[in-house]
Protein backbone atom coordinates (compact mmCIF):
# COMPACT_ATOMS: atom_id res chain seq x y z
CA UNK A 1 0.00 0.00 0.00
CA UNK A 2 1.49 3.37 -1.11
CA UNK A 3 2.07 6.09 1.37
CA UNK A 4 -0.25 9.15 1.21
CA UNK A 5 2.65 11.61 0.63
CA UNK A 6 3.70 9.69 -2.50
CA UNK A 7 0.17 9.77 -3.90
CA UNK A 8 -0.05 13.57 -3.44
CA UNK A 9 3.16 14.10 -5.40
CA UNK A 10 1.95 11.87 -8.24
CA UNK A 11 -1.36 13.71 -8.47
CA UNK A 12 0.36 17.11 -8.57
CA UNK A 13 2.70 16.01 -11.35
CA UNK A 14 -0.13 14.65 -13.44
CA UNK A 15 -2.26 17.75 -13.10
CA UNK A 16 0.55 20.28 -13.85
CA UNK A 17 0.22 23.98 -12.98
CA UNK A 18 -3.16 25.65 -12.83
CA UNK A 19 -4.49 26.87 -16.17
CA UNK A 20 -3.09 30.30 -17.06
CA UNK A 21 -0.20 30.15 -14.60
CA UNK A 22 3.37 30.53 -15.81
CA UNK A 23 5.65 27.53 -15.50
CA UNK A 24 8.40 27.71 -12.96
CA UNK A 25 11.57 29.38 -14.36
CA UNK A 26 14.83 29.46 -12.47
CA UNK A 27 15.57 32.99 -11.28
CA UNK A 28 17.93 34.94 -13.57
CA UNK A 29 21.33 35.89 -12.32
CA UNK A 30 21.61 39.52 -11.33
CA UNK A 31 23.35 41.84 -13.84
CA UNK A 32 25.73 44.65 -13.00
CA UNK A 33 25.03 48.02 -14.63
CA UNK A 34 27.04 51.16 -13.95
CA UNK A 35 28.26 49.81 -10.64
CA UNK A 36 24.86 48.70 -9.29
CA UNK A 37 23.25 45.24 -9.20
CA UNK A 38 19.83 44.89 -10.81
CA UNK A 39 17.83 41.61 -11.17
CA UNK A 40 16.88 40.99 -14.81
CA UNK A 41 14.73 38.27 -16.40
CA UNK A 42 16.05 35.88 -19.01
CA UNK A 43 13.79 37.55 -21.62
CA UNK A 44 15.20 41.01 -20.81
CA UNK A 45 18.74 39.71 -20.97
CA UNK A 46 18.12 38.18 -24.39
CA UNK A 47 16.56 41.42 -25.61
CA UNK A 48 19.69 43.33 -24.68
CA UNK A 49 21.74 41.03 -26.91
CA UNK A 50 19.64 41.90 -29.96
CA UNK A 51 21.06 44.85 -31.97
CA UNK A 52 18.93 47.98 -32.14
CA UNK A 53 19.31 51.04 -34.38
CA UNK A 54 20.69 53.05 -31.47
CA UNK A 55 23.44 50.51 -30.91
CA UNK A 56 24.96 51.23 -34.33
CA UNK A 57 27.58 54.00 -34.26
CA UNK A 58 27.04 56.75 -36.83
CA UNK A 59 29.86 57.01 -39.37
CA UNK A 60 32.36 59.78 -38.61
CA UNK A 61 32.20 62.75 -40.97
CA UNK A 62 35.04 62.93 -43.49
CA UNK A 63 38.09 64.90 -42.32
CA UNK A 64 38.71 68.09 -44.31
CA UNK A 65 42.27 68.12 -45.58
CA UNK A 66 44.71 70.43 -47.29
CA UNK A 67 46.15 69.40 -50.67
CA UNK A 68 49.32 68.18 -48.94
CA UNK A 69 47.25 65.70 -46.92
CA UNK A 70 47.27 67.48 -43.57
CA UNK A 71 43.98 67.61 -41.71
CA UNK A 72 42.55 71.11 -41.37
CA UNK A 73 42.79 71.93 -37.68
CA UNK A 74 39.87 73.28 -35.61
CA UNK A 75 40.17 76.78 -34.18
CA UNK A 76 40.58 75.46 -30.65
CA UNK A 77 40.70 77.72 -27.59
CA UNK A 78 41.34 81.09 -29.25
CA UNK A 79 42.98 83.74 -27.01
CA UNK A 80 40.70 86.65 -26.18
CA UNK A 81 42.83 89.19 -28.06
CA UNK A 82 43.03 87.08 -31.22
CA UNK A 83 40.63 85.73 -33.84
CA UNK A 84 40.65 82.47 -35.76
CA UNK A 85 40.89 82.26 -39.53
CA UNK A 86 39.72 78.75 -40.50
CA UNK A 87 41.93 76.71 -42.79
CA UNK A 88 41.08 75.91 -46.39
CA UNK A 89 41.25 77.58 -49.80
CA UNK A 90 40.93 81.28 -50.56
CA UNK A 91 41.31 83.54 -53.58
CA UNK A 92 44.52 85.57 -53.39
CA UNK A 93 45.46 88.41 -55.72
CA UNK A 94 43.50 90.01 -58.52
CA UNK A 95 43.51 89.93 -62.29
CA UNK A 96 42.17 93.50 -62.35
CA UNK A 97 44.35 95.12 -59.70
CA UNK A 98 47.89 96.53 -59.84
CA UNK A 99 50.47 94.45 -61.71
CA UNK A 100 52.07 93.09 -58.56
CA UNK A 101 48.77 91.57 -57.40
CA UNK A 102 48.46 89.28 -60.41
CA UNK A 103 47.29 86.66 -61.06
CA UNK A 104 44.28 85.80 -58.94
CA UNK A 105 44.90 82.28 -57.70
CA UNK A 106 43.53 79.77 -55.20
CA UNK A 107 45.85 79.31 -52.24
CA UNK A 108 45.39 76.94 -49.30
CA UNK A 109 46.15 77.77 -45.67
CA UNK A 110 46.15 75.86 -42.41
CA UNK A 111 43.99 77.33 -39.64
CA UNK A 112 45.71 80.18 -37.80
CA UNK A 113 45.11 82.87 -35.20
CA UNK A 114 45.70 86.57 -35.76
CA UNK A 115 45.52 89.64 -33.51
CA UNK A 116 42.14 91.35 -33.55
CA UNK A 117 43.81 94.75 -33.37
CA UNK A 118 46.97 96.38 -34.61
CA UNK A 119 49.64 96.43 -31.90
CA UNK A 120 49.17 99.66 -29.96
CA UNK A 121 51.60 102.25 -28.64
CA UNK A 122 50.90 101.00 -25.11
CA UNK A 123 51.51 97.38 -26.15
CA UNK A 124 54.84 98.15 -27.75
CA UNK A 125 56.04 100.39 -24.94
CA UNK A 126 55.28 97.65 -22.43
CA UNK A 127 57.54 95.36 -24.46
CA UNK A 128 60.31 97.99 -24.37
CA UNK A 129 59.89 98.36 -20.61
CA UNK A 130 60.19 94.60 -20.20
CA UNK A 131 63.49 94.64 -22.10
CA UNK A 132 62.12 92.41 -24.85
CA UNK A 133 61.79 95.00 -27.65
CA UNK A 134 64.14 97.66 -29.08
CA UNK A 135 63.24 101.29 -28.56
CA UNK A 136 61.26 102.41 -31.61
CA UNK A 137 58.09 104.22 -32.49
CA UNK A 138 56.47 107.33 -33.87
CA UNK A 139 58.38 110.56 -34.42
CA UNK A 140 55.44 112.88 -34.91
CA UNK A 141 53.67 114.73 -32.11
CA UNK A 142 50.18 113.33 -31.62
CA UNK A 143 51.04 109.84 -32.83
CA UNK A 144 51.73 108.40 -29.39
CA UNK A 145 48.31 108.09 -27.76
CA UNK A 146 48.34 104.75 -25.89
CA UNK A 147 45.52 103.19 -27.94
CA UNK A 148 46.81 104.29 -31.32
CA UNK A 149 48.56 101.71 -33.50
CA UNK A 150 52.31 101.77 -32.98
CA UNK A 151 53.94 103.33 -36.03
CA UNK A 152 57.53 103.94 -37.09
CA UNK A 153 58.84 100.47 -36.28
CA UNK A 154 61.05 98.43 -38.58
CA UNK A 155 60.26 94.93 -39.82
CA UNK A 156 62.85 93.65 -37.36
CA UNK A 157 61.22 95.54 -34.46
CA UNK A 158 57.83 94.14 -35.39
CA UNK A 159 59.06 90.56 -35.62
CA UNK A 160 60.95 90.86 -32.33
CA UNK A 161 57.73 91.97 -30.63
CA UNK A 162 55.71 89.10 -32.09
CA UNK A 163 58.29 86.50 -31.15
CA UNK A 164 58.49 87.89 -27.62
CA UNK A 165 54.77 87.10 -27.36
CA UNK A 166 55.00 83.58 -28.78
CA UNK A 167 53.76 84.65 -32.21
CA UNK A 168 55.19 85.81 -35.55
CA UNK A 169 54.33 88.23 -38.29
CA UNK A 170 51.56 86.86 -40.52
CA UNK A 171 52.61 85.64 -43.92
CA UNK A 172 51.36 87.74 -46.79
CA UNK A 173 48.89 84.98 -47.69
CA UNK A 174 47.61 84.78 -44.09
CA UNK A 175 47.21 88.53 -43.94
CA UNK A 176 45.30 88.65 -47.21
CA UNK A 177 42.88 85.89 -46.29
CA UNK A 178 42.27 87.57 -42.93
CA UNK A 179 41.56 90.84 -44.76
CA UNK A 180 39.22 89.56 -47.47
CA UNK A 181 37.89 86.12 -46.56
CA UNK A 182 37.82 83.01 -48.76
CA UNK A 183 35.95 84.27 -51.81
CA UNK A 184 38.09 87.11 -53.13
CA UNK A 185 36.23 90.13 -51.72
CA UNK A 186 38.08 93.42 -52.11
CA UNK A 187 37.58 94.47 -48.48
CA UNK A 188 36.87 92.90 -45.07
CA UNK A 189 33.23 93.96 -45.41
CA UNK A 190 32.70 92.80 -49.01
CA UNK A 191 33.04 94.73 -52.26
CA UNK A 192 31.44 98.05 -51.31
CA UNK A 193 33.95 100.90 -51.72
CA UNK A 194 36.04 102.00 -48.75
CA UNK A 195 35.04 105.22 -47.03
CA UNK A 196 35.39 106.81 -43.60
CA UNK A 197 32.43 104.92 -42.19
CA UNK A 198 34.41 101.69 -42.64
CA UNK A 199 38.11 102.64 -42.41
CA UNK A 200 40.50 105.40 -41.38
CA UNK A 201 41.82 106.84 -44.65
CA UNK A 202 42.03 109.99 -46.73
CA UNK A 203 38.74 111.36 -48.07
CA UNK A 204 37.31 114.77 -48.99
CA UNK A 205 37.74 115.90 -45.39
CA UNK A 206 41.46 115.19 -45.51
CA UNK A 207 43.87 112.57 -44.24
CA UNK A 208 42.78 110.47 -41.29
CA UNK A 209 39.12 111.17 -42.15
CA UNK A 210 39.81 114.81 -41.27
CA UNK A 211 41.56 114.22 -37.94
CA UNK A 212 44.33 116.81 -37.97
CA UNK A 213 47.86 116.38 -36.75
CA UNK A 214 48.78 118.68 -33.82
CA UNK A 215 51.06 121.67 -34.35
CA UNK A 216 53.04 121.69 -37.60
CA UNK A 217 51.61 120.39 -40.88
CA UNK A 218 48.18 119.52 -39.52
CA UNK A 219 47.04 118.52 -43.00
CA UNK A 220 49.10 115.32 -42.75
CA UNK A 221 46.45 113.93 -40.44
CA UNK A 222 47.07 111.03 -38.07
CA UNK A 223 45.83 107.57 -37.10
CA UNK A 224 42.93 106.93 -34.74
CA UNK A 225 42.70 104.57 -31.77
CA UNK A 226 42.55 100.96 -32.89
CA UNK A 227 39.05 99.57 -33.30
CA UNK A 228 37.48 102.94 -34.14
CA UNK A 229 35.62 101.39 -37.06
CA UNK A 230 33.45 98.23 -37.16
CA UNK A 231 35.11 94.83 -37.33
CA UNK A 232 35.25 93.06 -40.66
CA UNK A 233 35.31 89.38 -41.51
CA UNK A 234 36.63 87.10 -38.73
CA UNK A 235 36.04 89.91 -36.19
CA UNK A 236 39.23 91.79 -37.11
CA UNK A 237 39.66 95.56 -36.85
CA UNK A 238 41.57 97.99 -39.06
CA UNK A 239 42.70 95.45 -41.62
CA UNK A 240 42.09 98.32 -44.03
CA UNK A 241 43.32 101.80 -43.16
CA UNK A 242 44.68 103.39 -39.98
CA UNK A 243 48.23 101.97 -40.27
CA UNK A 244 50.22 100.00 -42.83
CA UNK A 245 51.18 96.57 -41.47
CA UNK A 246 54.42 94.63 -41.95
CA UNK A 247 54.07 90.98 -43.02
CA UNK A 248 56.65 88.18 -43.14
CA UNK A 249 57.31 87.91 -46.89
CA UNK A 250 59.89 89.45 -49.17
CA UNK A 251 58.38 91.63 -51.88
CA UNK A 252 58.22 90.30 -55.44
CA UNK A 253 57.09 92.23 -58.54
CA UNK A 254 54.11 89.88 -58.91
CA UNK A 255 52.85 86.54 -57.68
CA UNK A 256 53.60 85.16 -61.13
CA UNK A 257 57.23 86.31 -60.82
CA UNK A 258 57.45 84.80 -57.34
CA UNK A 259 56.51 81.38 -58.73
CA UNK A 260 56.29 78.28 -56.54
CA UNK A 261 57.42 80.12 -53.40
CA UNK A 262 54.12 82.02 -53.48
CA UNK A 263 51.86 79.15 -54.52
CA UNK A 264 50.32 76.02 -53.06
CA UNK A 265 49.76 75.49 -49.35
CA UNK A 266 50.91 77.94 -46.66
CA UNK A 267 53.32 79.87 -48.92
CA UNK A 268 55.81 82.24 -47.27
CA UNK A 269 57.38 83.77 -50.35
CA UNK A 270 61.07 83.72 -51.27
CA UNK A 271 63.34 82.00 -48.71
CA UNK A 272 60.26 81.39 -46.53
CA UNK A 273 60.71 84.97 -45.35
CA UNK A 274 64.13 84.27 -43.79
CA UNK A 275 66.77 87.01 -43.55
CA UNK A 276 68.91 87.40 -45.59
CA UNK A 277 67.45 86.24 -48.89
CA UNK A 278 69.70 86.59 -51.91
CA UNK A 279 68.25 88.81 -54.59
CA UNK A 280 65.59 90.37 -52.35
CA UNK A 281 65.90 93.54 -50.31
CA UNK A 282 62.39 94.79 -49.54
CA UNK A 283 59.66 93.36 -47.33
CA UNK A 284 55.90 93.73 -47.83
CA UNK A 285 53.53 96.06 -45.99
CA UNK A 286 49.77 95.72 -46.38
CA UNK A 287 46.45 97.36 -45.61
CA UNK A 288 46.80 101.05 -46.40
CA UNK A 289 46.69 103.85 -43.85
CA UNK A 290 45.14 107.10 -42.71
CA UNK A 291 47.42 108.98 -45.14
CA UNK A 292 46.28 107.46 -48.45
CA UNK A 293 43.03 107.56 -50.46
CA UNK A 294 40.73 104.58 -50.75
CA UNK A 295 41.69 103.23 -54.19
CA UNK A 296 43.92 101.37 -54.70
CA UNK A 297 45.90 101.78 -51.47
CA UNK A 298 43.25 100.99 -48.89
CA UNK A 299 42.21 97.62 -50.29
CA UNK A 300 42.84 94.03 -49.28
CA UNK A 301 44.94 93.40 -52.41
CA UNK A 302 47.35 96.36 -52.50
CA UNK A 303 51.03 95.51 -51.87
CA UNK A 304 53.63 98.04 -50.79
CA UNK A 305 57.36 97.37 -50.47
CA UNK A 306 59.97 98.85 -48.14
CA UNK A 307 63.39 97.94 -46.77
CA UNK A 308 63.05 95.98 -43.52
CA UNK A 309 65.22 98.45 -41.54
CA UNK A 310 62.58 101.12 -42.28
CA UNK A 311 65.18 103.52 -43.68
CA UNK A 312 64.05 106.00 -44.87
CA UNK A 313 61.60 106.19 -42.01
CA UNK A 314 57.89 105.49 -42.55
CA UNK A 315 54.98 105.19 -40.15
CA UNK A 316 54.41 101.46 -40.52
CA UNK A 317 52.81 99.29 -37.85
CA UNK A 318 51.90 95.61 -37.56
CA UNK A 319 49.85 92.88 -35.93
CA UNK A 320 50.93 89.34 -35.02
CA UNK A 321 49.69 85.88 -35.96
CA UNK A 322 50.15 82.37 -34.65
CA UNK A 323 50.16 79.09 -36.53
CA UNK A 324 48.43 76.32 -34.60
CA UNK A 325 50.42 73.45 -33.18
CA UNK A 326 49.87 70.41 -35.36
CA UNK A 327 49.54 66.92 -33.88
CA UNK A 328 52.78 65.00 -33.79
CA UNK A 329 53.03 61.98 -36.09
CA UNK A 330 51.89 58.74 -34.46
CA UNK A 331 54.33 56.63 -36.49
CA UNK A 332 57.42 55.77 -34.41
CA UNK A 333 60.59 57.45 -35.62
CA UNK A 334 63.00 55.28 -37.52
CA UNK A 335 65.90 53.93 -35.54
CA UNK A 336 69.23 55.72 -35.88
CA UNK A 337 71.79 54.21 -38.23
Amino acid sequence: MRRPEFLLVMVAAACGPPQGAAPDVPPAAPAERHGAIYPVSADASAAEDRPTPTDEAEPAPPVARLPDGRAILPCGDVPEDMACVPGGPFVRGSDDGPEDTRPAETIHLQTFWIDKYEVTVADYRACIAAGACPDAGPRYIGFDDPKMPITGVSWFDARTYCRAHGKDLPTEAQWEKAARGPDGALYPWGDEPADCTRAILKDVRGRGCGRRKPRTKPEKGRPWDVGSRPAGIYGLYDMIGNSWEWVLDWYTPSYAACGEACRGTDPKGPCDGAVPCKGYRRKVVRGGSWYWPAWPYNTAIYRRAHVPKNEPFHHFGFRCAKSLEEPRPTTPAAADG
